[in-house]
């Protein structure tokens, strides 16, 4: 490893402070964005068995709103379900935003890290090209001077590169996830919504 590292010269240890910075975030959105923390079953199956309820106590509100995070949204529904549409509506678009802002939170900057590897791997290469023109001589050139140059820039756009697929991937597949989990929480708070109307009429 050390000798890679001598190898690919200092860029290189842009790349890799870009790399801990992106695996960090990997880490962080892997275990944010589990399912449980957003669809318990357990909070779907006790917000209906709720709204079935003629009074919710605020306790049993409370609980709810703690459990996950159609918990938080159906718990605000169920507060106002003797309002009218129009005012739980809003209340819930409200709640909805902060969970899409909690869903999405990070992906920007995991982004950032797709984009931004492979333009410090183009700036090693630079780097790289720069040391082999400075060792070029008319009298005769040092080789490994040479090939130092050329190691430089191969090692920091091989790195670069390869820290952009698995960031990109990254990017795609907990957007996706999270995408599907906003869409999830609204389609069961528009279910729970219609229940709380077909018992109010």
């Amino acid at each position: 490893m050390s000798s890679i590292l001598a190898a690919a010269g200092w860029p290189i240890w842009l790349l890799i402070a870009t790399s801990i910075i992106g695996l960090a975030l990997i880490f962080e959105r892997s275990l944010a964005l589990r399912r449980r923390y957003y669809l318990s079953e357990r909070s779907i199956q006790r917000a209906f068995d709720l709204a079935a309820q003629p009074i919710v106590a605020q306790h049993q509100l409370s609980e709810l709103q703690q459990d996950s995070g159609f918990g938080m949204l159906s718990a605000q529904i169920l507060s106002l379900q003797n309002q009218p549409a129009h005012i739980r509506q809003e209340a819930a678009e409200q709640v909805g935003r902060d969970l899409a802002f909690r869903l999405h939170r990070y992906l920007g900057a995991l982004a950032t890290v797709a984009v931004i590897a492979p333009l410090l791997g183009l700036f090693g290469t630079v780097i790289g090209m720069i040391e082999l023109f400075g060792a070029y001589q008319p009298q005769g050139s040092d080789p490994s001077q040479l090939a130092h140059g050329i190691s430089i820039a191969l090692y920091n756009t091989g790195f670069g590169i390869l820290i952009a697929i698995v960031a990109l991937i990254a990017h795609r597949f907990f957007s996706a996830r999270a995408d599907f989990i906003l869409h999830r929480l609204e389609y069961e708070a528009s279910h729970l919504n219609r229940l709380i109307e077909s018992r109010q009429s």
